[in-house]
């Protein structure tokens, strides 16, 4: 939409203590805004002037060579990755978003999308056993996607960020056969609690006697005892309220919208849901691994000797090629909403798929009714992959232009240090932009995973929230999220710069209304020198350089999956990322991997 206006601020700032965006409109600019940056809903515009701090040539990128409208884009080669931070990472992940997103070729055996073909595998929900199974790409297949619930932790449970932006994992009640929950007493054994309250600001537990029960603790699986668990939590309900206990038997301390089991919904009334897929070159390597074929096994390829095992071990059973091989192991996880009412649908790209109905007659619950087959959008992706020097992969998201509003930011644009560019919205996921910081990202409802109802939280009822993205590209308003980056705005500007030196060069090259410049990259983390992750650099007292802190954007959250994972507001530089639930550089990183089932 060239020669649109928007306003231009000359001051952002936040009231910490009231939590509210204050803002100074002192005039009005003339800003050229790419023909790409039109979203359906003209609902953002990245900054045209960024300094050009992280460029890419694209052209060498498509299989022709040039540039051209829906033309087939060749993977990054990870096997041969430069690993020089930060630019190359950056430039990974664009081109692994052009090659996943890209129309399939011939070549790749059918499918809309390349992440749509019979080179990659669906991976299906964990049944009740939590394994997982493979599901090939045919023609004509239908997938079946589950709603969009809390992130999981490194061991399967869902996720809270208390206000320090720890990760904690919520460990599952446990039930007396009355269908009270139980808790454990000084002594050490369990008591049903017959009722729960909060006396002088904390919580007290009675017994069927009505005697306090002292020193209350959460019942924890045996299994879990083994691992760190002071980061695993339990969640009792008290007058309607969730709270959380650690092991100690202490309150964690959460923002309001914290609850496990978030659901998301958007503002055309659509749940969201998500799908994980994976390639060919993972799904062969999993298959060998756990087969003791491919050894040692641990860790995801990131060299041509590991890739060499898995084409001998793919040769032996069927496979003579991989036409990705040097990919090296990718998983994608993508997210979704129903394409009814969506203005402009050619801007997204979408899918047939059958997803979960419900009964939504109760606005406090939803109970499910069957499934149905709807046409669904395309909101979020994460593009996920092993590259040489980093087995605990590169982890890289990006999002829809009309998803939601962005908090103040700055970036260095070729004049000097400037405020982001305002949003004009309307937002999928939120219905507005202005007020307290408070009123944003708030849970709504909750996946009950019981009964597979949808419950409104104490308070609300089952409807949108609005939802912000507090970090926008990965950095807090007062820290660098990396090293290399002196301040939050050099690596906003990163991130802007390739951004923009992708969508200038897609539509120079006559790709102005190719669907795939209807997303852009919020950010890519990993970690410094491939360890296994620590913490993330740019938290508060972790701005040293050692081995295995997340780098590049390393408080990098997706809106549409890490809706209530995102932490504090934007100005503080605390908060999760990628790798506090996917804590490691073996094959737990990812969380598919362990419960999945070889292909054969």
């Amino acid at each position: 939409m060239p020669g649109s206006l928007h306003r231009f601020w000359t001051s952002r700032n936040w009231d910490r203590a009231a939590g509210m965006m204050v803002l100074t409109a002192v005039g009005l600019v003339v800003m050229a805004v790419l023909p790409s940056r039109t979203s359906p809903v003209n609902a953002q515009s990245l900054p045209t002037d960024p300094q050009a701090t992280c460029t890419a040539n694209i052209a060498p990128w498509f299989h022709t060579h040039s540039v051209s409208l829906n033309g087939a884009v060749d993977n990054a080669d990870s096997v041969n990755f430069p690993n020089s931070p930060n630019c190359s990472f950056y430039q990974w992940s664009e081109q692994m978003y052009l090659w996943l997103t890209s129309p399939a070729p011939a070549i790749y055996g059918g499918g809309a999308r390349i992440f749509d073909s019979p080179v990659f595998y669906d991976v299906s929900p964990p049944d009740a056993s939590g394994n997982r199974t493979f599901i090939p790409h045919t023609p004509g297949l239908i997938r079946v996607l589950g709603i969009r619930t809390a992130q999981v932790g490194p061991h399967g449970l869902p996720v809270i960020v208390d206000r320090a932006g720890r990760l904690f994992e919520v460990e599952k009640p446990k039930i007396a056969p009355s269908g009270k929950q139980l808790i454990l007493n000084q002594a050490g054994r369990s008591i049903e609690i017959e009722h729960a309250a909060i006396e002088n600001g904390k919580p007290v537990f009675r017994d069927q006697t009505n005697k306090v029960i002292a020193r209350p603790k959460p019942i924890l699986r045996p299994e879990l005892m083994k691992v760190n668990i002071a980061n695993i939590a339990q969640k009792f309900i008290i007058n309607g309220n969730p709270i959380f206990l650690n092991p100690a038997g202490a309150v964690i301390d959460t923002e309001e919208g914290q609850a496990d089991g978030g659901v998301l919904e958007a503002q055309n009334g659509s749940l969201v849901y998500y799908a994980t897929m994976v390639n060919d070159v993972y799904a062969y390597f999993l298959t060998g691994a756990k087969d003791h074929a491919i050894l040692p096994g641990t860790q995801f390829p990131t060299t041509a000797a590991n890739l060499s095992q898995i084409q001998t071990f793919g040769a032996a059973h069927g496979k003579p090629s991989f036409i990705d091989a040097s990919a090296l192991a990718i998983e994608v996880k993508t997210s979704w909403i129903e394409a009814a009412g969506l203005p402009n649908l050619s801007n997204y790209i979408t899918m047939t798929a059958t997803v979960p109905n419900y009964n939504k007659a109760n606005p406090n619950q939803w109970v499910p009714s069957g499934q149905k087959t709807v046409l669904l959008a395309m909101v979020g992706m994460h593009v996920v992959g092993s590259a040489k020097g980093h087995p605990e992969m590169i982890w890289a998201t990006f999002e829809h232009f009309g998803n939601t509003p962005d908090a103040p930011y700055t970036y260095n644009s070729t004049t000097g240090p400037k405020p982001g560019p305002p949003d004009p919205g309307p937002w999928l996921f939120s219905s507005t932009a202005s007020g307290p910081l408070t009123n944003f990202n708030v849970q709504h409802m909750f996946f009950d995973d019981t009964t597979h109802d949808i419950v409104a939280k104490p308070g609300h009822t089952i409807n949108p929230s609005n939802t912000m993205r507090m970090k926008p590209f990965g950095a807090a308003f007062n820290a660098s999220p990396n090293p290399l980056d002196g301040t939050a705005a050099a690596s906003n500007t990163e991130i802007i710069s390739i951004d923009h030196s992708v969508l200038t060069q897609m539509a120079a090259g006559g790709a102005a209304t190719d669907v795939r410049m209807q997303y852009y990259m919020t950010g890519s983390t990993w970690t410094i020198n491939g360890f296994g992750p620590t913490t993330n650099f740019g938290n508060p007292g972790n701005a040293g350089i050692t081995n295995g802190k997340s780098v590049g954007t390393s408080q990098l959250n997706n809106t549409t999956m890490e809706t209530y994972q995102q932490g504090l507001p934007p100005f503080v530089a605390a908060g999760s990322n990628c790798f506090l639930c996917h804590n490691s550089n073996t094959t737990s990183v990812s969380h598919v991997f362990p419960g999945l089932k070889p292909l054969f």
